[in-house]
């Protein structure tokens, strides 16, 4: 059978992701870990279950890096940007996940998990997935965004501003060259975008056609 062409992925605007990240308010555990959440997922383009996945031991913020085990278990390391890294060192402060861990009642196995639902124990695929959509949903996003929406978004705008692609794919965890590539017809749109909107000439073009 003739292979069925894989679907574009999705990208927010920048504006988009701005009000996104934006939405998590207040000083309480939920909303600096949220806020991570969201950050982590954005910043280094990661995939929602190597979020779930990740462990204390796999943040090292003074060298501002995440080791990310990716599909098979492949370990890569990814940097941390100073908003994500600010996000992260929130949560772990006393005034996240210590004060969640804190007030639990129960036995858990969560010790060494970063992230952590309300109980305090690891947080779930399911869990993260509904964090981000609650979001979503707050800013006017609804259904377009998903987690991987975050990690297209993460790829797509970092080619749009002269990322080499190799770099990119390395982000990532992409096995595949050509895995990447897709993200390219994004970035030619956006760049088009850019163009018609900003160069003076642009107007003539669109005139032409």
């Amino acid at each position: 059978m003739p292979k069925v062409p894989r679907g574009l992925p999705k990208a927010l605007t920048l504006q988009q992701v701005k009000s996104l990240l934006a939405s998590p308010v207040g000083d309480d555990p939920a909303s600096h870990r949220d806020r991570a959440i969201l950050e982590v997922l954005y910043g280094c383009g990661l995939r929602i279950g190597e979020l779930v996945a990740l462990s204390l031991v796999d943040v090292d913020l003074d060298g501002e890096l995440l080791r990310v085990f990716g599909k098979g278990g492949r370990p890569r390391n990814v940097p941390l940007g100073r908003p994500a890294h600010a996000a992260v060192s929130q949560w772990m402060s006393g005034l996240g996940r210590d004060a969640v861990l804190s007030r639990r009642t129960g036995v858990t196995q969560a010790e060494d998990a970063l992230f952590l639902n309300q109980r305090g124990s690891r947080i779930s695929r399911k869990g993260a997935w509904m964090i981000v959509r609650g979001h979503g949903n707050r800013v006017g996003l609804g259904a377009e965004l998903t987690p991987h929406v975050l990690r297209h978004s993460c790829a797509t705008h970092m080619l749009v501003n002269g990322a080499d692609i190799r770099y990119v794919q390395e982000l990532l965890g992409h096995r595949s060259i050509s895995s990447t590539q897709r993200y390219t017809a994004l970035r030619d749109k956006e760049i088009q975008k850019i163009y018609n909107r900003c160069h003076p000439r642009a107007e003539v073009a669109l005139q032409d056609k």
